[in-house]
């Protein structure tokens, strides 16, 4: 019988995640600690003077504990996800947040049975062909998937798909540097 795949959480980020999943799932709060943990994410990626204070050590705990706590009420982030980030600066552990909070979604994904997939294609999807793509990925998986689209021009053209730790590049850039590659052995 083969073992479950379970998510990998570890290290510190994985630690305090892991701790903070039971809370919220003892609590009945998981979707709400994990909406507040995904607004602060998307507010450290819009905001330089934020990401600056969650990740540069030479603030003291004082200081990022007052900065966070300000961001958080104004933000709206209260409960379980904010005294969690609040206690992550007062242990100087504030630089792994966005590491937690990446485990905190795995830890989510895991127990609601999806999986995370991110696709590269060389232009926009059309519905029919991501339909079709979301259709083989389950079939491959056998679990709901949900994906993230990125649009690269720069693959050419075919489509790169990461599926947690593994990854099919069928792209066309991939397959031309393959051929240079192969040239180059013959001439």
């Amino acid at each position: 019988m083969a073992q479950e795949e379970g998510p990998i959480v570890s290290g510190i980020a994985g630690r305090y995640a892991s701790a903070l999943f039971d809370l919220a799932v003892e609590a009945g709060a998981v979707d709400a600690v994990g909406a507040d943990l995904r607004r602060l994410d998307q507010m450290i990626t819009e905001s330089a003077d934020l990401e600056r204070l969650v990740r540069n050590p030479v603030f003291t705990a004082g200081e990022q504990l007052a900065g966070i706590t300000a961001i958080l009420d104004k933000a709206g982030i209260g409960g379980l996800a904010a005294n969690f980030i609040k206690l992550l600066a007062a242990k100087r552990r504030l630089f792994v947040v966005r590491d937690c909070i990446r485990a905190f979604a795995s830890l989510t994904d895991a127990r609601n049975g999806v999986v995370r997939a991110e696709v590269t294609v060389a232009e926009t999807l059309s519905d029919k062909n991501r339909d079709a793509l979301i259709a083989a990925l389950r079939g491959t998986v056998g679990k709901d998937v949900e994906f993230s689209e990125k649009v690269d021009p720069a693959i050419i053209g075919g489509i790169v798909v990461k599926l947690g730790s593994r990854m099919v590049d069928a792209s066309v850039r991939t397959k031309l540097n393959s051929l240079k590659v192969a040239m180059k052995e013959v001439g």
